[in-house]
């Protein structure tokens, strides 16, 4: 199932068009920064890119979005959205990548929009947490996660024409991996520690010049299938093992008749072949520049990416808030 309205045809329109929904999401999100209020900043940050993605013409269902619909009224898992014409595609959200980041003001928080053909996006819901690798074109056909920490770091390295000690490693900073850090600097590589976000820590280990050559450890579920359409269309490889947190979410897993030792490689956390993956910086980071207001308007930086065709825009927009006032029903004044 392609994206496209017919193979003769292809509609190069859609990426170009989903970026209008993380940029409104990232300038609502804005005005939170550094507020100290991480619910706040989500609500509106939902709240535009819900409006704006109803705009888009495809007819999407959010696969993975801020939860069931009980518990989230807005971009619920399920949730019908576009405007109901073009592509039947899986919809990926994440309105803010790094909630805490934006409330605190801290770096690399970005808005995050992936889609690709419909029933191709793996459903994350038996095991929210996943072990991770992630690594970019140069080094993705020579890591596999069932290989030893430094064995990874060595290939890496090797890849790249350096030692371990020039791989920097990016991993959140949590007390569920004192045990891989300790790996990590006995190879004698670095660590960048990331506290929320492994969305964007990820894109950093397959994008040049961010410094970053690898993420490790274990994040969210959802957030490796959409690190896995970015993947896709940088050439980069995410690998991933599920990881229960408890005896219940193990059976569950059971039950469901997952196999927890199997490794989940990109293409089977998303089978289709064309993905698309937009993301708005918040704040600034290695990835992009955080969204800069001015008096009656505000200028976005973002990244978009098609895998079909291998494209990955660096797209700077200058925005007149009035004009999107007038358009859109979203506030981006307070």
């Amino acid at each position: 199932m392609s994206l496209d309205v017919a193979p003769e045809s292809p509609d190069r329109n859609l990426a170009l068009e989903l970026v209008r929904v993380t940029e409104a999401a990232a300038m609502a999100a804005g005005r939170w920064v550094g507020r100290g209020d991480k619910n706040g900043a989500d609500g509106v940050a939902v709240n535009a890119m819900r409006v704006m993605i109803s705009t888009i013409g495809m007819r999407g269902t959010v696969v993975i979005g801020e939860g069931e619909k009980d518990n989230a009224p807005m971009l619920y898992n399920g949730e019908e959205v576009g405007d109901g014409t073009g592509p039947e595609c899986d919809v990926a959200v994440d309105p803010i990548d790094g909630t805490t980041l934006t409330a605190k003001g801290m770096t690399n928080a970005v808005s995050v929009l992936a889609v690709a053909p419909r029933g191709t996006m793996y459903d994350p819901s038996a095991v929210f947490y996943m072990d991770k690798l992630v690594a970019g074109p140069e080094a993705a056909g020579v890591v596999d996660i069932r290989q030893s920490v430094a064995e990874n770091i060595h290939a890496v390295a090797r890849a790249k024409g350096s030692s371990p000690s020039d791989v920097t490693v990016v991993v959140l900073d949590r007390p569920r991996h004192a045990d891989l850090v300790e790996q990590i600097r006995a190879t004698g590589a670095r660590i960048k520690f990331i506290s929320d976000g492994d969305v964007a820590g990820a894109i950093m280990a397959a994008r040049p010049d961010t410094g970053i050559d690898l993420l490790l450890g274990v994040g969210g579920t959802p957030e490796g299938i959409i690190t896995a359409c970015a993947m896709k269309c940088l050439g980069g490889t995410i690998q991933g093992k599920l990881w229960p947190t408890d005896d219940a979410e193990r059976q569950r897993a059971l039950d469901a008749g997952l196999d927890l030792d199997a490794v989940l490689t990109t293409d089977e956390l998303v089978t289709g072949d064309d993905c698309f993956f937009v993301a708005t910086g918040i704040t600034d980071g290695e990835l992009m520049r955080g969204v800069r207001y001015r008096s009656g308007g505000a200028t976005t930086h973002s990244l978009v990416m098609r895998s079909r065709s291998g494209t990955i825009r660096s797209i700077t927009s200058e925005h007149r808030l009035e004009k999107l006032r007038a358009y859109s029903a979203i506030d981006f004044d307070h």
